[in-house]
């Protein structure tokens, strides 16, 4: 799976638990999206979530 290349965040496991409680394994993953990115002046493709994005951390390659 994707990681975020800023902040890290990855896939979370955990376990699902259906209204009679029966219980199942399951994994949230995050919204990571592959984006070009201005990196120390050149142009980098990076794996970003859209948190990362939408906060500002990342400036977009035109």
């Amino acid at each position: 799976m994707a990681k975020c290349d800023i902040c890290g965040k990855g896939v979370t496991f955990g376990i699902k638990v259906s209204h009679s409680h029966r219980r199942a394994n399951r994994a949230w993953k995050p919204n990571v999206r592959k984006v070009r990115a201005v990196v120390n002046g050149g142009v980098k493709s990076m794996n970003v979530c859209t948190r990362c994005l939408r906060s500002g951390k990342v400036q977009r390659a035109v």
